[in-house]
This record gives C-alpha cells, sequence and structure tokens, in this order.
C-alpha cells in the first residue's frame, strides 16, 4: 500500500476501526464517506471540527464525504449519553439550526469533494408500514444494551419509545446513502454499528466504522457543549476565540494540538516535554496554539490582530481603545436589560452565570447585583465577559 501523506494525520488519535483491515481500502477506490450531524443547535464548535479534520484527510486523499444533516432525526433527539428524554424540537427550529451547519462545515471540507443531503428526504416520506418492519430489524435487548439506556433503565427511569427509534434511523441513513464508511466521535459507536447491522439486514456490504475522541471543553472535564457553556464556536469571532483559547487549561495543550492541527507529533513531544521541564511557559505555547486555530479557520492577519489585542487588553492589562460604543440615554434602566435589548448577551441565563463569575464590571467596578438599577454615565466603560468592551455615550 502507497501511503499517502494524509493518511497519517487520518490515522492520528483514532479510537475505532472497524474492521481493522480499514486503512488498506483507503488506496484502492473512491470510497463513499458517511458524516452525519443533527442541527439541535445553531453553532458548531472546536469537537465537531476533529471529525471535520479527518473528513478533510479522506478527502485529500480522493475520497467523497456525504455530509448528512439530520433535520428529521434532530426533532427526535439523539438519547446518547442523556439521563433522561430529551425535548423535541420544532421543523422551525431545526430549519433554523441547519441553516448555518453549511457554511460552517465547508471552513473545514472541500465543497468540491462534498454531497449535502438532508435525511428527511427520505425518512419523512416513510409510511408506518416501512417503520414498523424498520423496527423488526432489531431487538429490545439489544437496545438496552446501551449504556445509558441500561442505566436509565436500571435506576427505573423514563425511557420513550420514539428514542429506540434515533439508532435505527441513524443506521437507517447508511443503508439509503450505501455508504462505505461513517464517521464519528466514541459517544456514537453504538450508533454507527447500527448502520452496520442494518445495511447486513438489507443486503448491502457492511459500511466500516471509525471513531475519534470526544474534545473537552474550556472547563477541561466535560466534553465540550453548547449547553454546557465549554465550548467554542467555529464562527467565533477571530478575537473571542484567541481569548477562550488562552483560557483552557494547561493539561489540554498538546491535546488540542493534536486533535485540532496539523503541528507533527513530535513537535508535540517536543512542547509537552519543554512545558514538563519548566524550559517553555505553558502561555507561550497557548498563544501559538490559538494563533495556529484562528488562522485555520479565519486568517493570519486576522490571527495576529487577535493575538496583539489580547496582549494589549490582557498582559499589559489595558483597555482597548477601539472599543465600539453604546449610544444610550441617560436615564435609569436595568443593566440586565440593557446587555439583552443591545444583543450583547442571548439570555438572562448568561447574564446571570456572568454576574456570578465577576464577569461584568463598569469602570472595572465588578457588578454583583443581578437586578442592578444604573443611572447611565457618559464615557462609563461597560465590561461583558473577558472581552468585550463598550465605550457609554449618553444621549
Amino acid at each position: 500500500m502507497t501511503h499517502h501523506p494524509s493518511l497519517a494525520l487520518f490515522l492520528r488519535g483514532l479510537i475505532d476501526i472497524i474492521p481493522s483491515t480499514f486503512p488498506e481500502s483507503l488506496s484502492r477506490k473512491s470510497l463513499s464517506i458517511k458524516f452525519g450531524a443533527d442541527p439541535s443547535a445553531p453553532d458548531m464548535h472546536l469537537g465537531h471540527m476533529v471529525v471535520l479534520r479527518k473528513l478533510r484527510s479522506l478527502q485529500d486523499m480522493g475520497h467523497h464525504v456525504t455530509f448528512l444533516i439530520g433535520n428529521f432525526t434532530a426533532m427526535i433527539g439523539d438519547p446518547t449519553g442523556k439521563s433522561e428524554t430529551r425535548p423535541i424540537l420544532t421543523e422551525d427550529q431545526v430549519a433554523q439550526n441547519a441553516m448555518t451547519y453549511q457554511t460552517q462545515v465547508f471552513k473545514i471540507l472541500d465543497p468540491a469533494q462534498t454531497t449535502v443531503v438532508f435525511n428527511a428526504t427520505w425518512l419523512g416520506r416513510m409510511s408506518a408500514k416501512e417503520m414498523i418492519e424498520l423496527s423488526a430489524r432489531h431487538t429490545v435487548a439489544r437496545m438496552l444494551e446501551r449504556d445509558d439506556f441500561k442505566k436509565r433503565f436500571s435506576e427505573n427511569r423514563p425511557i420513550a419509545i420514539h428514542e429506540f427509534l434515533y439508532p435505527l434511523l441513524q443506521g437507517y441513513d447508511s443503508v439509503v446513502l450505501k455508504s462505505d464508511v461513517e464517521i464519528g466521535g466514541t459517544d456514537q459507536f453504538f450508533n454507527l454499528l447500527m448502520g452496520r447491522h442494518l445495511q447486513r439486514e438489507y443486503g448491502q456490504s457492511e459500511q466500516s466504522v471509525i471513531t475519534v475522541p470526544i474534545l473537552e471543553g474550556m472547563d477541561g472535564k466535560a466534553k465540550m457543549s453548547k449547553s454546557l457553556g465549554n465550548h467554542i464556536p467555529l464562527l467565533d469571532t477571530p478575537d473571542d476565540m484567541f481569548g477562550k483559547l488562552m483560557s483552557i487549561p494547561d493539561p489540554l495543550i498538546c491535546r488540542y494540538y493534536t486533535l485540532l492541527t496539523d503541528i507533527p507529533d513530535i513537535r508535540i513531544s517536543d512542547i509537552s516535554e519543554q512545558m514538563l521541564s519548566g524550559t517553555l511557559n505553558p502561555k507561550i505555547a497557548k498563544e501559538k496554539l490559538a494563533h495556529t486555530l484562528v488562522t485555520m479557520l479565519h486568517d493570519t492577519e486576522k490571527a495576529d490582530a487577535a493575538q496583539a489585542r489580547f496582549n494589549q487588553i490582557f498582559s499589559k492589562k489595558d483597555t482597548p481603545d477601539d472599543i465600539p460604543e453604546l449610544a444610550i440615554p441617560g436615564v435609569p434602566l436595568r443593566l440586565s436589560d440593557l446587555v439583552l435589548d443591545h444583543q450583547i448577551l442571548p439570555s438572562r441565563k448568561e447574564y446571570q452565570r456572568l454576574i456570578q463569575q465577576g464577569a461584568v464590571s463598569i469602570h472595572d467596578a465588578p457588578v454583583e447585583d443581578i437586578h442592578l438599577l444604573w443611572t447611565p454615565v457618559n464615557g462609563a466603560v461597560l465590561r461583558i465577559g473577558k472581552r468585550r468592551f463598550y465605550k457609554i455615550i449618553v444621549i
């Protein structure tokens, strides 16, 4: 087998390869690679980037990616890792979220080597008879082998019947697409194997299954997730992305290098050894990581500017000179209303979280009262979080 330059990058960090001989097939013919994502939230994040980069490596080797947007399955909600039944999303919610997905994946994938499909195209047309026939292809006993279902069943917690349909429908997508390979996070292992099972049931060749590690979020503990507030969106501004990457715990530095960049293994080992020996300040390693990722998702010029701005604000402890102005009347108002009305924050819950963290201040004085009634002062500097500043202009 002739080794393509992208093969080593593709194999780096993989967890499961089924069958184990799969890499040998990569040089034989163009394969159809399936990757599915449910638009259950509008933002894709760096956790998704791990698998998207693997897909790009496969594209660079000449293989074709089918990016499946699960606009039907998103209405059910993937029960993977959930301790309770998820709320069912509406078609409008799913459609709004799906609109942004194509823009986001093409920050990494090659559009010429990608086909985008929506599984409502076929799942939305299934008759009740066809759904029953599909359900007959698997057993309740096998479903209860899943860790999350097993745990909920043993604790007498509810499992809705429609949740059993989710892995069946995801697996059936592989039947419709006749996919050669499906790739996803380790948390998707059961669902990916369902694709192999159903392809066999329907008389097709079984897809190969590849799993990648789950990326931890900025807290360094839980997996990166919007619902946990520890995520870094692919569509983040260069400044926000750079700042968030600078806030990750030091033990995650080399893991992010490995899973999110093309930095060679030997260089990553050097970084790790130098940090352990004290010859490399982790802050320098993080700056390089942040600059690399902002360059990948934006460009070098924006990465340079984000790094300079970060150092101006945090290394020199300065308030930036070019902060945006916020023109508001000089009458008493609730600060919470101000940040929501001007779309500075998406929700009161997020505002309350930042207040509790001491991350909201007026002229460097932390705001402690979530119900603060404030009379705006001309020239006051409002700081929200670590990286957003607003100069108040009273009108």
